[in-house]
Parts: C-alpha cells; sequence; structure tokens
C-alpha cells in the first residue's frame, strides 16, 4: 500500500493551535494503526488562505478546508481506506498550481535526503546519459519557458545562442539580486528549495557546455545565502557537483558572490560588472552576455524562478509543461500579492488566470472592505492597472497591452487611499535613487520627472506639467542604456493613461482625493460633533488647534502641518479632511 502523506497548515482556526491539531491527526492515526502507512507534517504555506486549517493528502493532491478537532477521526479513516470526504474538499477557489514552490514549505531545505525523495536530481541525471546538450535545449524549447526575471526571453534561446558561442571557457550565472519593492519570491525559493536551483544551474551548464557558475545573492540575504552554501557542500559530498558529476565526463562547479543591494545589478551586464569586482554600472549592447559576458566569455543569466523550473521540466516533460498557462505565456508565475490585501504573501498560478481571481479568491479581497482602485505588477519597472481591467489574464502579453509588465513578480493592490500621483512618486524616486548615473536620459530625465511630481503634488503644477512628463518618459525610453531608465516611466505613464483626472484635480482643484498629497490638504474641526474632550489640542505638535471648553476650537491654517494626528485621535469624527 502507498504511504499516504497528510500536511497540515493552520490558516486561522481559533480555538486549536496547529501544534494541538497535529497532535489529535497523531492520535487517530494511532488509534486505527496506520502509523506505518499515513504520516504528518507540518507545511509552512498551502497556497490556500482564509479557509481554516487546511491539510493536503498527497500524493493523491485532495484538499480539506475548515478542519477542526470534530472530523479529524473522519478525515484519517477516509484517507487510511482511500476515500474522499465531499463534505470537507475545498470549493469554488482558484487553486494555485506549484512548481516553482513545489517543495517550499514541504521539505527540509537543508536536508538533500528529502529533495532526493521529491525525485531531486533525477533529472541531471537524465540530461547527462540520455540527452545530448543538443536535445536538452530542443525540450526546453518544447516547454515554451521563458525568463522570469521579467524580460520574458525565450530560455531555449538564450541557451541556444550560448551553446554556439565560441569560447574555451563558459558560465552560468544565477541572478538572485532580487530588488523590487515587496518582492521575494527569489529569496523564498532559495531558502525553500536550493537544491532545484542547483539542478537547474547544472542542466544548463551541461546545455551550454560550460564548467563554471555563479551564484549572485545580495548579502542582505543571510539565511538564503547559509542554505545555498550547505546545499553546495551536500551536492559536492554527493557527487552532484564538481569532477565526472554521477561518473560522467561532465565537470561543473558552482560558487557564491555576493551583491551589495545596488538595484541595477539586476541588470546582466552590471551584475557581470559586479561579479568581476569593478562597479556595478551597466553596458551598452551587443555584445550580448551569450556571445561576451563574464571575462569576456560566453555567459547565460537566469534568475532563480526561470532555474527552478528546469528539474521538474525533464521530470515530466517539455509538453507537460507546455500544456500549462497560454499559448504564448507556457506554465506559472509566482507572485508576491502585497498592498491592500486580505491574504498576502507568495502565489504561484498558471499563467492566463485573471488579476482579479488573484486578488479576490486566493488573496482573498482588500483589506477592511475597502473599493480596490488598481493593482500595480512589475515592480519599479511596471505598471498601474484600473479596476476596469481585473478579468485580465496574467500574461506577458496581456501585461504589456495595458501598459505594464510582468517583471520579476511584484503585486501591490491599492484602495481608495492611496494616491495615483503619490504611487508614480514613490516608483520614480526609487529608480532615481537606484539609478547608477552612467548616462543623462536616466540620471537627467529621471530627476527632472521626480521634480514635476513633487511639483503636481504641492498643488503647484499646470496642465503643461503633463505634456512635459510625456515627452521626457518617450525620451528616457528610447535613449537611456539600460532597462532600469527605459522602463522608470512606467508608473508614471500608466498613471497618467489610466487616472489622468486624478492628476487634473491635482492640478486645477488643488485637491488630493486620497489625502495622501500633505500640501493639499485642509483639516478643519465641526462644531456639531466635537465634544470638546480637548484630543486633538493635546496631540496636535505644532499647537496649532487654539481655544476652550465654552467656545470650541478651530485649527490655525497657517500654523498646521498636516500631519493628520487630529484626524487620527478624534473619536467623534469632527475632524473633516478636505
Amino acid at each position: 500500500m502507498e504511504k499516504k502523506v497528510i500536511l497540515i497548515k493552520d490558516t486561522g482556526f481559533k480555538s486549536d493551535t496547529t501544534r494541538d491539531i497535529q497532535s489529535l491527526f497523531l492520535k487517530a492515526i494511532r488509534d486505527i494503526g496506520a502509523e506505518e502507512s499515513i504520516q504528518i507534517v507540518r507545511a509552512a504555506d498551502l497556497g490556500i488562505y482564509n479557509q481554516g486549517v487546511v491539510v493536503k493528502i498527497l500524493p493523491d493532491n485532495t484538499v480539506y478546508t475548515h478542519i477542526n478537532s470534530d472530523n479529524i477521526d473522519q478525515i484519517v479513516k477516509a484517507v487510511h481506506k482511500g476515500e474522499v470526504l465531499e463534505n470537507l474538499l475545498l470549493k469554488d477557489r482558484v487553486e494555485q498550481t506549484r512548481i516553482v514552490l513545489r517543495n517550499c514549505g514541504v521539505i527540509d531545505p537543508e536536508n538533500i535526503e528529502e529533495y532526493f525523495s521529491k525525485g531531486g536530481y533525477t533529472s541531471i541525471a537524465k540530461c547527462l546519459f540520455d540527452l545530448t546538450p543538443a536535445k536538452v535545449i530542443k525540450e526546453m524549447k518544447k516547454s515554451g519557458l521563458r525568463g522570469r526575471g521579467g524580460a520574458g526571453f525565450p530560455t531555449w534561446m538564450k541557451w541556444s545562442f550560448a551553446a554556439n558561442s565560441f569560447g574555451d571557457e563558459k558560465y552560468v550565472i544565477c541572478n538572485a539580486d532580487e530588488g523590487d519593492p515587496g518582492a521575494y519570491m527569489d529569496r523564498s525559493v532559495l531558502e525553500g528549495d536550493p537544491h532545484s536551483v542547483i539542478e537547474g544551474m547544472t542542466i544548463a551548464g551541461y546545455a551550454i557546455g560550460a564548467k563554471h557558475g555563479y551564484f549572485y545573492i545580495r548579502a542582505e540575504y543571510p539565511l538564503a545565502i547559509e542554505r545555498v552554501e550547505n546545499a553546495l557542500k551536500q551536492a559536492y559530498e554527493r557527487g552532484l557537483l564538481g569532477k565526472n558529476i554521477l561518473g560522467s565526463d561532465f565537470s561543473f562547479d558552482l560558487e557564491i558572490r555576493l551583491g551589495a543591494g545596488a538595484f541595477v545589478c539586476g541588470e546582466e551586464t552590471a551584475l557581470i560588472a559586479s561579479i568581476e569586482g569593478k562597479r556595478g554600472t551597466p553596458n551598452p549592447r551587443p555584445p550580448y552576455p551569450t556571445d561576451s559576458g563574464l571575462w569576456k566569455k560566453p555567459s547565460i543569466i537566469n534568475n532563480v524562478e526561470t532555474l527552478a523550473n528546469i528539474s521538474a521540466i525533464f521530470q515530466k516533460g517539455g509538453d507537460w509543461f507546455s500544456s500549462i498557462g497560454t499559448e504564448k505565456s507556457k506554465g506559472t508565475k509566482v507572485f508576491a500579492v502585497t498592498g491592500k490585501v486580505k491574504n498576502s504573501g507568495l502565489v504561484e498560478i498558471a499563467m492566463g488566470t485573471s488579476i482579479k481571481d488573484i486578488v479576490y479568491n486566493i488573496g482573498g479581497g482588500v483589506l477592511n472592505e475597502k473599493q480596490l482602485v488598481a493593482v500595480q505588477t512589475g515592480g519599479p519597472s511596471g505598471g498601474v492597472i484600473p479596476k476596469k481591467h481585473l478579468d485580465t489574464p496574467v500574461s506577458y502579453e496581456h501585461l504589456q497591452e495595458l501598459g505594464s509588465i510582468m517583471g520579476s513578480g511584484g503585486m501591490i493592490v491599492m484602495d481608495e487611499d492611496d494616491c495615483m500621483v503619490d504611487i508614480s512618486k514613490f516608483y520614480l524616486k526609487f529608480c532615481v535613487d537606484e539609478s547608477c548615473g552612467k548616462c543623462a536620459p536616466c540620471r537627467i530625465g529621471g530627476y527632472q520627472m521626480l521634480s514635476i511630481l513633487n511639483k503636481i503634488s504641492e498643488g503647484e503644477g499646470e496642465l503643461e506639467d503633463m505634456d512635459k512628463l510625456h515627452r521626457i518618459s518617450q525620451a528616457m525610453q528610447k535613449a537611456s542604456l539600460c532597462a532600469l531608465g527605459q522602463t522608470a516611466p512606467n508608473p508614471v505613464i500608466s498613471t497618467l493613461r489610466y487616472f489622468e483626472d486624478e492628476y487634473k484635480q491635482h492640478i486645477i482643484d488643488k485637491k488630493c482625493r486620497a489625502g495622501k498629497c500633505s500640501k493639499l490638504i485642509q483639516y478643519t474641526i465641526n462644531p456639531d460633533k466635537c465634544k470638546r474632550c480637548r484630543l486633538c489640542v493635546t496631540n496636535c505638535p505644532v499647537s496649532a488647534i487654539t481655544g476652550d471648553r465654552e467656545h470650541g476650537y478651530t485649527i490655525d491654517q497657517e500654523k498646521c502641518i498636516r500631519c493628520g494626528r487630529c484626524f487620527e485621535v478624534c473619536k467623534f469624527e469632527a475632524i473633516a479632511r478636505v
């Protein structure tokens, strides 16, 4: 009889802790004498939220939700008999499709044996002994995998270019320099399943004829670095790295290089310069890294998520991977869903899933039942997608049509309290701060655009400023040296496209709908609601509120710094923000 595994995750049950629930499962298993046939494992994440205690049965992939102490015996008996409990099944939910995150939260990332138990390193063995490098690339082409670092370039094509380039030495580089605000996909994979990335890099090395590879990890990820170091050590001990891997003629070595956290080093030529010990600034292309990369040798750079797909593709086949997703965007995509969403976290969905399903069915909807206004994808290089386009399928082509990008996988949910001018300022300031300054379009253009946005947010904008933003954006897109400068205007362009009225409100009416632009806000006291408790008076940091309990209170607009403290502390809604 095949051994069953019950994965258990507490996602909000109030009366029993996860450990208590686990103990009850263990007792139920012992009561029927099924210790040898059923195993209980506590999972960090099953990708299902807002459903109480969730259990997943392996290898059946049956999912039960809202589990409590009354139905544990029933579940254990059903698992033992191979039956399904229809009344507890997960219903009417968009489930995640986990390929990249397949082992995260399921296996111990520090134990190579557990990776072996999931078919780990069988893919490299298959490639080394059953496939030529050309056939490996052919299988990758069949899969349709595109780079998950943002550009979406076909992975097989990059590998093919490097394989056909002349060079006595070639290199494979894993880009783990994850710099987007709110993004932590790559970090989570390195922390939760480092061997999958090592195996993917080894297969890539075999395909292009490389003997050496580098992990480029930002130094702010100490746990990821520790676990990759541990995984490398285990792989060398098992003959899975180094000389004559698994007794074959192929040798491949891997080592780690640490990045200092510069966002621009996510760009491949800047990343290469950093590994070489130079200042991390981009260089013109061509030549492309596949012809002249690290130390002028042919090199391929894939990000963590791309590489984590590789071993799964060779376990199940390129046709299997290609069957998931859309016609031009195959497989799955991992997103870090954050912002004004109830269930923030990592999600992995099949390409073609709508943004609405991600936000509402997986993310649980908007916090505090407020109205969703927009969703931003792609980090500082992405765009803002308005509510009316929530039914858009997630794919490279569909997001690009809306003026956004897939990017590395950031997805930020925004509600009625978010100001689109303020959002544009936030992302543009990030890009201005992170610009290496090497080229004038990015260095000067970004600063000019930020100055205009500051001017608009302070109530000093003019309608002509909107045209200036468009013109500077076009210049940056066409003339900037690398993708940082070319894509930095995207949030501004998309907000101008979909929220033009909000810009005009700031410029003409001198108002900020969301109350984020402090210089466009005025706080007043409604005498009919005021209870004269003096809470606002005692909390005002600049003593701008005057009066007494007999005659009431007023706010001196000249003194007011618009910090909003009075608005926050008033218990009677007597402070109006206009």
